[in-house]
């Protein structure tokens, strides 16, 4: 069996996220633990009971041989490859959900840490969208949406999915946030 590659755990905590259980609920407490696989590589794996039905959930995920760090003062969910979990529907539709939670000028205040912590996920979110459209061409490739939930998105809006405007989007979320420093 061929385990799907995680980047980051917090890719992996996504992944899981937008996989709710048969009974419709999405969160579960999840323990980890890293485990060794056969070819001598390692994977992290997460496992514990649905809170609504009390069905097992269980996730497996091949990690990187060597882990990224994030930028400084920043948030990603992986290094420079397209993910092997989401597709580029499912990562614009976590930046979308993202960017409503936040409150208009919250991410300039004080009181804002979490805003800030919300959006820089939003933005982290497209940059794995853009991850997924090909040097030299403008748009993300019909054959990347591999989920309904991409194909879905792509399907109501395919210029959605063009690089000038997504990383026009994601250059307005990351001026919403203050200078690092």
């Amino acid at each position: 069996m061929i385990l799907p590659a995680s980047r980051t755990s917090a890719e992996a905590h996504l992944y899981m996220d937008l996989r709710p259980c048969a009974c419709g609920e999405a969160r579960f407490d999840r323990q980890s633990a890293v485990v060794a696989l056969e070819d001598g590589g390692l994977a992290a794996r997460y496992s514990g009971s649905c809170p609504t039905c009390g069905r097992a959930r269980r996730f497996t995920f091949r990690l990187p041989a060597e882990p990224t760090l994030p930028p400084s003062g920043g948030f990603h969910y992986g290094a420079d490859e397209p993910s092997q979990l989401l597709d580029p529907g499912e990562w614009l539709w976590v930046a979308d959900a993202y960017a409503r939670s936040v409150p208009a000028g919250s991410a300039t205040t004080d009181a804002g840490q979490q805003a800030q912590a919300t959006l820089l996920r939003a933005v982290a979110a497209l940059d794995e969208v853009l991850k997924f459209v090909p040097p030299g061409a403008d748009t993300v490739p019909a054959s990347a949406f591999t989920s309904g939930r991409g194909r879905h998105l792509r399907r109501r809006d395919p210029g959605r999915f063009r690089r000038g405007r997504l990383a026009a989007v994601r250059d307005a979320y990351a001026e919403m946030l203050p200078p690092v420093g």
